[in-house]
């Protein structure tokens, strides 16, 4: 257990009031130096109103004093929450008055690391706790709950207890070697491998999409001059946010502007018209499409269904596109479907001015994001971290596949579910992990939690 006490402010930005976390040993003893009310005696979990002073005696806030005991807080230490007003003068007069008394200003993410260290978390609920504070949206907020509730976590140990089993089948296997007796089945082995191996490709290619869904999916609206892109982004933003002309080349720059769709936050990109231009400033703006077209996820290639000489034309450059970035959601959408009827076989048919097709168009978007994947009943990865973990248990496995199939010795493949379940132990925490690996961690968390 650690034996200092870390003091720090647990809200952020002004409002009425302020929450003051202290967590250690000496919580309560530093916080009754600066109260009349008798902390000694008093239950888990409950309130008390009381008047906070300086250590010198001077008033400052009536303050709430919100107690937790050892092992029944949030860190597992025993922790008192302030809850003061919200003056940053009052906030900055508590934490030196309880320094003053022997607490230490908490580092980033402490309160956080401490529970993990206490277990009441473990890695990767702990790592939840962020994603959880930044979530902006829906697909995002509960993704991050399920992993601090667990769910990962308990996948994760299922996966862990089917390779010890295999683990302890091949180690008996080992220690009876010279009685040539096998004690397990290879082909049962390889069917328990290849069963952990496809549930865990399944939480890797589910990165892309929680990646998305926790940074927000970056769009890119491209197309020829006057095709509607500001039109669009317009009609979904539900507001004036571009400028729209009759004069082609009227975005000079990229807009940027975030959606919500169906629970994802989709960072809409209106860029310049793409074509041959001599102007300067015009050409710079779509130097700025053609790289934003390169970090977008889903490309919204932009036709006009009223130029059938563009839109034909339009049809090889998206090709090129699919070409170019076979890994990116090319969707071609033609617009103005209010001036004229399209012939080519367009993925979308829109119109920016009267909505026509642009609900069909952004449950797409969004269902390509989500893939195959049951967002709300599947685990999703979303932590660069758990991903690398995923991928060296990945390869771990196709080696102990590989073993197996061509009869190679038991310790060798014994060799390989080791690795896999050291990897697998690395997500969770549930071996020992480096300090600078912990600090590097939770260093990312903000003070205060």
């Amino acid at each position: 257990m650690n034996q200092d006490t870390i003091v720090a402010l647990a809200t952020g930005g002004t409002g009425a009031l302020s929450v003051i976390r202290l967590s250690g040993p000496m919580a309560k003893a530093i916080t009754q130096v600066h109260v009349r009310k008798d902390l000694g005696s008093i239950a888990s979990h409950t309130a008390h109103f009381a008047l906070f002073k300086t250590g010198n005696q001077v008033p400052i806030d009536e303050v709430l004093l919100v107690y937790f005991a050892q092992g029944k807080s949030f860190t597992g230490e025993e922790t008192i929450e302030i809850h003061c007003h919200g003056s940053s003068y009052i906030q900055q007069t508590i934490i030196q008055s309880l320094v003053g008394q022997g607490a230490r200003l908490a580092t980033p993410g402490e309160f956080t690391q401490r529970a993990f260290i206490n277990g009441k978390l473990d890695l990767s609920q702990a790592e939840a706790v962020a994603d959880l504070i930044a979530s902006q949206s829906q697909q995002a907020h509960a993704m991050a709950l399920n992993q601090l509730r667990g769910t990962f976590s308990h996948e994760l140990s299922t996966l862990r207890e089917k390779l010890i089993e295999f683990a302890s089948l091949i180690e008996l296997e080992l220690d009876f070697g010279e009685e040539d007796v096998a004690f397990a089945d290879r082909s049962a082995l390889i069917d328990l491998v290849e069963q952990v191996l496809a549930k865990v490709k399944r939480l890797i290619n589910s990165f892309a999409l929680g990646n998305a869904m926790k940074e927000g999916v970056p769009v890119a609206i491209v197309g020829a001059p006057n095709a509607g892109k500001s039109s669009l982004l317009n009609y979904l933003l539900g507001e004036e946010r571009a400028i729209v002309s009759e004069i082609a080349g009227t975005t000079r720059d990229v807009i940027e502007e975030t959606l919500n769709i169906d629970g994802i936050s989709f960072r809409l990109m209106d860029t310049a018209g793409i074509r041959e231009t001599s102007e300067t400033i015009e050409a710079m703006g779509i130097a700025r499409s053609q790289e934003k077209i390169a970090r977008a996820r889903v490309v919204l290639a932009l036709s006009d269904a009223s130029n059938a000489i563009q839109l034909e034309a339009d049809r090889v450059w998206v090709d090129d596109l699919r070409t170019s970035y076979p890994e990116k959601e090319i969707l071609w959408v033609a617009n103005k479907t209010d001036l004229h009827v399209v012939s080519l076989p367009v993925d979308y048919a829109i119109s920016a001015v009267t909505g026509a097709g642009i609900n069909a168009l952004t449950h797409a978007m969004s269902e390509r994001i989500k893939q195959d994947f049951d967002v709300n009943q599947e685990t999703i990865v979303s932590n660069v971290r758990h991903v690398e973990a995923l991928e060296q248990t990945q390869t771990a496995l196709f080696a102990a596949l590989n073993g197996l199939s061509h009869q190679l010795p038991a310790d060798l493949v014994a060799m390989d579910i080791r690795s896999a379940m050291r990897s697998l132990g690395n997500i969770t925490g549930e071996i020992e992990m480096d300090t600078d690996i912990l600090g590097t961690i939770f260093s990312r968390f903000c003070i205060g939690k």
